[in-house]
């Protein structure tokens, strides 16, 4: 179970309340200017605390970024498509669920600017596109056919096109949002369907398992 720094279990109450504080505090402050420029001072007085209790719970400011977009990277994640070439329709199920994927990234575009830019994170970048290809790996595999219970997120196997696939996704992202997303969501989803289907193996089935 995830615990705050003095282990106090992350359902309490307390715990809560304060993590949504520093989560909140963070996202605020973070559409005014880069994360790299933030710091834990600024975090503490925005959310109404001091210092030592942001210590209480976080080790700096990327672990607190890192916290408050996994929320947002789950629903990233859950909307990502199956990648499969054979569903490759205009009006295909893949290409609807990567309007989803966008419209998240637009709806926080100020953190995500900041978390995925030049002066970002790179262990947020990291966890994002291992989720990414883990989810994509995951997907393949049981559009296979393979069992739920032989699948797992964590651990996966080398598996080439999951990697493509979630380094892909995280480039054409990056660059979408540090251009001030010029393109709507839905014009974004098209494309990078295109782009992904084209470039996939022809049977994505064919993953490393």
């Amino acid at each position: 179970m995830t615990t705050s720094r003095r282990n106090a279990p992350a359902g309490d109450r307390r715990v809560r309340r304060t993590h949504a504080a520093l989560q909140g505090a963070l996202i605020k402050l973070v559409e005014e200017q880069d994360l790299g420029q933030i710091s834990v001072a600024d975090v503490a007085e925005q959310a109404g605390v001091n210092r030592t209790t942001f210590y209480d719970h976080y080790r700096d400011v990327h672990e607190l970024a890192e916290a408050a977009c996994t929320a947002t990277i789950d629903t990233l994640i859950e909307s990502l498509p199956a990648l499969d070439p054979a569903l490759a329709a205009p009006d295909a199920e893949p290409a609807r669920s990567l309007v989803a994927f966008f419209e998240n990234l637009a709806e926080h575009a100020g953190l995500y600017r900041s978390l995925l830019g030049p002066q970002g994170s790179a262990r947020v970048i990291d966890h994002i596109r291992s989720r990414i290809c883990a989810s994509v790996h995951v997907t393949v595999r049981l559009n296979a056919g393979a069992a739920p219970d032989s699948v797992s997120t964590t651990d996966i196997p080398h598996d080439v096109p999951a990697a493509f696939t979630a380094g892909a996704l995280l480039g054409v992202a990056t660059d979408w949002l540090q251009r001030d997303s010029p393109r709507t969501p839905n014009e974004m989803a098209e494309l990078t369907w295109q782009l992904l289907v084209a470039h996939h193996p022809t049977d994505a089935r064919h993953a490393t398992t």
